[in-house]
């Protein structure tokens, strides 16, 4: 091996967290620079030419790989700086957050405070401070202002109920009953990208071109069995009753003499007079239907983002029966190896965090990618 490449050992637990830490978006650019040069460096890349891919000194590459070999991940922290840290008047750190959590005054046309905007702001009131000591104020609390969050709190009246029937379902399932969580994934492109795909390489990841072609449609239904994970699917040209009712048929046909609880949500094709009329002559099969803006509670939801993430996001599709086979392709091998989705919430904390804005939301159900 040349001279100029060093190839550092790294433990197959090491790398799984230097890869969540490049994979993570909220990552200080530091501590991504850094998982980068190490890993990079496992792979016996030469350090010009890490320095080039990372983009920093070489210099840089040499003292992270050399932390790293010495002392592993703990080596890629930041060292304590010496002399004594600058002391902040504790009134004028008060001020600075008392600022940041009001919005900024009209005469700023902004929305949200940014260091650089409170820096200011602060010196219009006679108090100079740096947008570096603001910044650090805010790392210091965990105080993000640039961020913004969305939320829905739903208004079904029978709010309280239906989360105890669903969740209820998920964590006590009746004897020898099959439950399952139905719903459809409607327009789903199947879009042709103008370039091919540029595959992932060290320090890059897969790219796709910003343009494509789009060739049509086509709505997914898929029925998850919570005991199991394993999914029954369709892929439909449109959404109406009909398609739905249809799929209705094919997974009671898929499950025969078996009492089917099938958990849906609110929407005006699942009610429609001719699926009601089915479902009295069809009394094995059971709807149950989630509170009003609260589909989150259907686990058939975490499939589609897996399904989207791993199989259509990034897929290539001349035609829409090229898209429709990818679809059955990956639910076909996703059967083969699936596994249960864990639901871990009992109903009294759902309906809490479902109804009290000051609780942080937090995950529902554990779901492990296959």
């Amino acid at each position: 091996m040349p001279a100029h490449v060093r190839t550092v050992e790294v433990a197959e637990a090491d790398r799984r967290e230097l890869e969540r830490r490049v994979r993570d978006k909220g990552a200080p650019a530091r501590v991504v620079e850094r998982a980068r040069i190490v890993l990079l460096a496992a792979d016996g890349v030469p350090g010009k030419q890490i320095a080039a891919i990372v983009g920093c000194a070489e210099g840089t590459v040499v003292t992270w790989r050399g932390r790293y070999a010495e002392h592993g991940l703990a080596g890629l922290e930041a060292l304590p700086r010496p002399g004594k840290p600058a002391q902040l008047p504790e009134a004028l750190r008060d001020r600075v957050l008392e600022l940041t959590l009001t919005e900024p005054p009209a005469q700023f046309g902004a929305t949200h405070w940014s260091s650089r905007l409170l820096a200011v702001a602060l010196a219009g009131e006679g108090t100079p401070i740096s947008h570096a000591t603001i910044a650090r104020i805010w790392h210091r609390f965990g105080v993000q202002p640039w961020r913004a969050a969305t939320f829905k709190f739903s208004t079904d009246p029978e709010l309280e109920g239906k989360i105890r029937d669903v969740v209820g379902l998920y964590l006590h399932p009746p004897e020898k009953a099959v439950v399952l969580c139905v719903d459809e994934k409607p327009q789903i492109q199947a879009l042709e990208r103008t370039a091919p795909t540029l595959p992932v390489r060290p320090g890059h990841p897969a790219a796709a071109s910003f343009d494509y072609v789009r060739h049509g449609t086509t709505t997914l239904f898929a029925a998850l069995e919570v005991a199991t994970g394993k999914v029954t699917e369709a892929c439909t040209e449109r959404h109406r009753h009909q398609e739905f009712l249809a799929f209705l048929k094919q997974v009671a046909a898929a499950y025969p003499r078996r009492e089917l609880h099938v958990v849906v949500d609110n929407l005006a094709t699942h009610k429609h007079p001719a699926v009601r009329a089915w479902l009295g002559r069809h009394p094995r099969v059971t709807l149950h239907f989630t509170p009003t803006s609260g589909s989150w509670l259907n686990l058939v939801e975490a499939f589609f983002s897996i399904i989207t993430r791993q199989a259509l996001r990034r897929g290539n599709f001349p035609t829409v029966t090229d898209l429709i086979a990818a679809i059955e392709r990956f639910i076909a091998a996703w059967n083969d190896r699936c596994a249960p989705f864990t639901w871990t919430k009992d109903p009294d904390t759902v309906i809490a965090k479902a109804t009290d804005p000051r609780r942080r939301k937090t995950p529902t159900a554990s779901v492990t990618e296959h």
